[in-house]
């Protein structure tokens, strides 16, 4: 995601060697155009969406549209130019923020559940800041909610309150990717390094790209799951791999076929997340990063 003429297209080409139209005028991109980077044995997906504008998530330049995309993405890559950062930075996020994406924050430590009757019940956790019997009342009543059970397990603030009744918010890990270094001074490029989330690079002259992908490779972290068949070595070329969220057996059965689940008697592990090399596990054992496993049918 970024302004027009920051070097999307640039970078689309260069990481993933795919063709994105690059030109010196405005708005050269007018759809989304994939890519696909081979990394540490994982495929990862890139989009090169169009550039944004200040005003898009109301809807000016289709900007719905291509925040949309953003929404179902795993990793955002925020582009800006180097030379005027801040302003820039800002406009995006608050952008993605007004179309329910939060950046590189955890969803809110909030209990709300419905109920026919009784009111609103608050219970707290640890001593608020903001949030009192009044105000919660207050808000929940803007919703038409006025029976509910609210428990908050962390200092919360009113907007957090908010998200979790609306629902329908998504957290998405982001990274700022400084392009066009190649116009700045070494002693500014310093003062760039310590900003967090961050990374420098020139798409033009492909600097600083192993920097960038080794990020990205960390922000998304994926686990890769080798497969083996009976009485073969490992498949060590291509690797199943799963989100950090759901990497128990069961989820790795899911990811190659349903029927796989119905079928299933007990695995065979091998790695980190076991102790004895082969161990038999259940469906409901989790598997580490760069485990082998072997599926025993009924």
């Amino acid at each position: 995601v970024g302004f027009p003429s920051v070097g999307k297209s640039t970078l689309l080409s260069n990481l993933a060697g795919v063709y994105s139209e690059v030109a010196a005028y405005e708005f050269t991109t007018l759809t989304t155009v994939p890519g696909v980077i081979r990394y540490k044995g994982a495929k990862i997906q890139l989009l090169d969406l169009p550039g944004i504008i200040e005003g898009a998530k109301d809807g000016k330049g289709r900007g719905r549209q291509v925040i949309a995309v953003a929404r179902t993405c795993n990793l955002i890559l925020i582009v800006l130019d180097v030379l005027k950062p801040l302003g820039h930075k800002k406009i995006i996020e608050n952008e993605l923020e007004g179309f329910g994406i939060r950046l590189n924050s955890k969803p809110p430590n909030i209990g709300f559940k419905k109920k026919d009757k009784g009111g609103i019940n608050l219970t707290a956790t640890c001593p608020q800041s903001e949030l009192d019997t009044e105000t919660v009342k207050s808000i929940l009543a803007e919703y038409k909610i006025h029976n509910a059970d609210v428990t908050l397990r962390s200092d919360a603030t009113a907007d957090d309150l908010i998200d979790v009744v609306e629902g329908n918010r998504v957290y998405i890990p982001c990274i700022y990717v400084l392009n066009k270094i190649d116009q700045i001074s070494i002693e500014e490029l310093d003062i760039i390094y310590k900003v967090p989330h961050c990374v420098p690079i020139s798409a033009h002259h492909r600097w600083n790209f192993d920097d960038l992908l080794e990020k990205i490779w960390d922000y998304l972290k994926l686990v890769r799951i080798y497969t083996k068949p009976k009485g073969q070595l490992p498949d060590y070329t291509s690797p199943v791999v799963l989100p950090y969220c759901k990497t128990t057996v069961e989820d790795f059965c899911m990811k190659i076929h349903k029927n796989l689940i119905k079928d299933f008697k007990y695995a065979l592990v091998w790695g980190s997340s076991v102790k004895h090399n082969p161990q038999k596990v259940g469906k409901d054992h989790t598997l580490e990063d760069e485990d082998v496993i072997q599926i025993v049918k009924k």
